[in-house]
């Protein structure tokens, strides 16, 4: 069967329901990959360095003879992992008496040359149906910053901190409507604490892929967002998108002080006291030093409700700041009074506010 090159709309179809096999290096896709992609790499990171810089100083011909003494050894395990991977995303009803015959999968490499020729033609060989990405990664790296363009009908759910925005988010989803959590695809909360208690971050190119995964899943569809700054951890929100989540209305659910305090006191309490310590210290330059060395001393104390107090009320000019920056903010707020965090009463009222917004 002959190996079949494709565009990234055809690819990514595909890819729903059949193994994608990365096959750039281990330090490529740990940098950033198509999500769902196996990492298969044809060349080790000091292989691919090896090749590279004879193909740069010796040509083309020295570094595929490099290129296939690396592969050649590599050729029957390749065939062996790529079976197992391959069998595990099969749908069902396609079933061959061969092993591999009429099984599909997709390759792709970084611009779609020589890594990805060498694979698919391995498995072609093999007898599997093979596709490889016309323009390999890049090509999927242009489609995904293309996502970030559209003015997209994007409602924003505000709030001071301590509000139970992602909260209300969940719920959202749970009443059916669609919603894209910036946080858990961030794996951050957002603020200068919300990294306690998370795993580390993807890299700024892997939150993109998988930021523009979910705005091809919403399509032209009215979806959710919570409100949040450009920056979430160490992580940028794409700078077109973003400007475009200013421009949208603001959900904006108005919490009690004293609510919110509970609410930061229920996430929060239980933190190590050294990582909100260091958390703390990390924003004294805008606290201010009289607030910072107030806040670290309640902490010592162990009177989290006053330490969280005198960063409740740092956080809620800091957003209100945000909030006011916006152009037109008169037209774009919508505030919805709200007497707890009560996720679920919370959103019955927002959607019903964004219902009548429209």
């Amino acid at each position: 069967m002959p190996v079949t090159r494709i565009s990234i709309s055809a690819f990514l179809e595909l890819a729903n329901q059949h193994a994608c096999l990365d096959v750039r290096s281990p330090g490529e896709f740990l940098q950033a990959h198509i999500p769902g992609a196996y990492s298969f790499p044809l060349f080790s990171d000091e292989e691919r360095k090896v090749v590279g810089t004879a193909y740069k100083q010796q040509g083309k011909q020295v570094a595929i003879k490099l290129g296939l003494d690396f592969f050649g050894v590599k050729m029957r395990p390749m065939v062996e992992e790529a079976t197992k991977i391959i069998d595990a995303h099969q749908p069902q009803g396609t079933d061959a008496p061969d092993q591999s015959a009429g099984k599909t999968v997709l390759v792709h490499c970084w611009r779609g040359g020589m890594r990805s020729a060498a694979i698919a033609w391995l498995l072609d060989l093999y007898g599997y149906k093979v596709y490889t990405l016309a323009g390999g990664y890049k090509a999927y790296r242009n489609w995904v910053i293309k996502h970030f363009e559209p003015d997209y009908p994007i409602n924003i759910l505000g709030g001071y901190t301590g509000s139970g925005k992602t909260g209300m988010i969940h719920q959202l989803k749970a009443e059916g409507q669609a919603v894209i959590d910036l946080e858990k695809i961030a794996n951050h909360r957002g603020s200068a604490f919300g990294g306690i208690g998370q795993g580390p971050q993807p890299t700024q190119e892997m939150f993109e892929n998988l930021l523009a995964l979910e705005l091809s899943k919403v399509g032209e569809a009215a979806f959710w967002l919570e409100d949040e700054s450009q920056r979430i951890g160490k992580l940028n929100i794409p700078h077109q998108f973003w400007k475009t989540m200013r421009t949208k209305p603001v959900f904006f659910i108005e919490i009690p002080f004293e609510e919110r305090l509970e609410n930061i006191m229920k996430d929060y309490g239980s933190s190590d006291r050294e990582q909100l310590s260091i958390a703390i210290e990390r924003i004294q330059k805008r606290l201010g030093p009289l607030e910072t060395k107030t806040a670290l001393a309640y902490l010592d104390e162990n009177n989290l409700v006053e330490c969280f107090r005198i960063l409740l009320a740092y956080y809620d000019k800091l957003y209100s700041k945000s909030l006011q920056n916006r152009e037109n903010i008169e037209s774009l707020l919508n505030k919805i009074p709200a007497l707890s965090v009560d996720s679920r009463t919370n959103v019955e009222k927002v959607i019903l506010c964004s219902t009548a917004n429209t």
